[in-house]
């Protein structure tokens, strides 16, 4: 069984060696490798209620969408990848390489956690944008908002903080989302 390198940073080719941890949500940042725990199921329902409003408006063989724990490599060197809560693929333009996805999105979503810093999320925007992320939702589910963020000039841009009504993804406008049915009952 392969293990973890005595350093405190890994190379891709090194996380690649390395074995699945059933259970386990691993991102890895310039490197270093960020055990998060499961999310709890406030957010787990979010995350499924959003997928299942997004799933039943799209076509599985032109859009794939993943809620499920997967790697998005960001870039390979120093080693970065996340694992966005949601993500919504134009399936043609996917590119999955040694078992990860190595495009963007044209749609994340990022529901927060209470124990999220600015300083996490300002990161992972700035990784998100670095790889062309052209609109990310960030859900909220202490304040019911929803933020969208554009991605402009190389940096993803506050559009607007929604509480209620429908959002509409700009690469999937006929696709609907209502806000208030985001939430857990």
């Amino acid at each position: 069984m392969a293990s973890l390198p005595d350093r405190k940073t890994v190379t891709y080719e090194e996380w690649l060696r390395m074995p699945e941890v059933e259970d386990a949500v691993e991102e890895v940042v310039n490197g270093e490798i960020r055990i998060m725990p499961p999310a709890k199921l406030k957010h787990t329902r979010i995350v499924t209620k959003l997928y299942d409003a997004i799933r039943l408006q799209t076509d599985s063989r032109e859009v794939t969408v993943f809620s499920a724990v997967f790697g998005l490599i960001i870039r390979r060197s120093p080693l970065t990848s996340r694992v966005p809560d949601l993500a919504v693929f134009e399936t043609r333009t996917m590119v999955e390489r040694d078992g990860y996805i190595h495009s963007a999105p044209q749609l994340v979503v990022e529901v927060l956690s209470p124990g999220n810093t600015r300083r996490e999320r300002e990161e992972k925007l700035g990784d998100y944008a670095v790889i062309g992320v052209p609109e990310v939702w960030v859900v909220s589910p202490e304040g019911q908002t929803v933020e969208v963020l554009y991605l402009e000039g190389g940096a993803l841009r506050s559009a607007q903080v929604v509480r209620e009504g429908a959002l509409t993804p700009r690469h999937f406008p006929n696709m609907r989302v209502e806000v208030t049915a985001i939430w857990p009952d």
